[in-house]
């Protein structure tokens, strides 16, 4: 739904219309998921609302945060903040929100998933089955019973992620050295710590759950892909650029990585020619792991309310 006349929020990725619609009975609502696509337009409708509520193609920054003077809360549908100046809106006072658990759930089930399907590498196989081929031993996977997971990072997707993968009969280890070695979740989740080199070198599957900053950078270089165990895998929801993409495309052809999945990436989407194209055992998917048909509703019943409370709380 679209309001024409200055919209007091402005929403320019999809959202639940549930969410929507609540929104609308008290504010006035411009919704237009294309509108990312628009920036000069999302810039102009954006100079007189005193709300945003974005995904992450939204770049809140330099000319559309200048453009939005009457901003008063930036409303994530989601949980990454990279794609947001938040010094700018802090200076501010612009309120950024954060959607904080809302689609834990589905981006783990997204790892244990990508992993399952990596080890057991029976899933590639569908046009020559149809032709009549028999590729049985090929196919020949590995189960995850019994093997390593390794999370770098331990917050609340991380979590998810273990307590899963070890319902698989899996052991769990995880780096994050903002997480106390004395902090109940190891035992109550059943994970251990581990310094990164070690989880590296002792983990059958790795998975990334760190948001994108200077120390996380390119964390998976040339280096550390060499120095995972021999026929491991790796899974990326977390954030584009924590790996060095041409490295791993690398790692893949040259076999001493088993495979990978990646559902974000350092561009999205991904522009043609990407040194990701044409890597044996490699799963792509449009950073689309934390959004299901439940999460989406959560995600933004959440944002709604966040957005909400906000105006509520300011309005004079």
């Amino acid at each position: 739904m679209a309001d024409t006349a200055t919209p007091d929020i402005v929403i320019c990725e999809f959202m639940d219309q549930a969410a929507v619609d609540e929104l609308a009975r008290d504010f006035s609502v411009h919704y237009d998921k294309a509108l990312v696509d628009r920036p000069d337009e999302l810039a102009r409708l954006a100079a007189g609302a005193r709300a945003l509520i974005v995904r992450n193609r939204t770049q809140v920054r330099g000319a559309l945060l200048e453009a939005g003077a009457r901003l008063e809360a930036i409303g994530r549908l989601g949980v990454g903040l990279d794609n947001i100046d938040l010094a700018a809106c802090k200076t501010r006072g612009i309120a950024v929100l954060p959607a904080t658990g809302a689609n834990d759930i589905a981006v783990a089930e997204w790892a244990i998933a990508t992993v399952m399907m990596l080890l057991r590498g029976a899933y590639h196989a569908s046009d020559e089955v149809a032709a009549g081929a028999w590729p049985r031993e090929r196919l020949m996977g590995r189960e995850v019973f019994g093997k390593t997971l390794g999370l770098v990072g331990f917050g609340a997707i991380a979590r998810e992620t273990a307590i899963r993968a070890r319902a698989l009969g899996m052991a769990v280890v995880a780096h994050d050295p903002f997480v106390a070695a004395d902090d109940p979740a190891w035992e109550r989740i059943g994970a251990r710590p581990a310094g990164l080199d070690a989880l590296l070198a002792g983990s059958d599957a790795v998975s990334l759950h760190v948001p994108l900053t200077e120390g996380t950078k390119n964390l998976m270089d040339t280096a550390r892909l060499a120095a995972m165990k021999p026929g491991a895998v790796l899974v990326n929801a977390a954030r584009g650029g924590v790996i060095d993409e041409a490295a791993l495309a690398a790692a893949l052809k040259a076999g001493t990585l088993a495979g990978a999945a990646l559902d974000v990436f350092e561009t999205e989407p991904l522009k043609a020619g990407t040194a990701l194209a044409g890597c044996p055992n490699l799963i792509l998917t449009p950073h689309i792991a934390g959004v299901t048909a439940e999460s989406n509703v959560r995600v933004s019943s959440v944002t709604a309310a966040n957005v909400r409370r906000v105006l509520k709380e300011n309005r004079p």
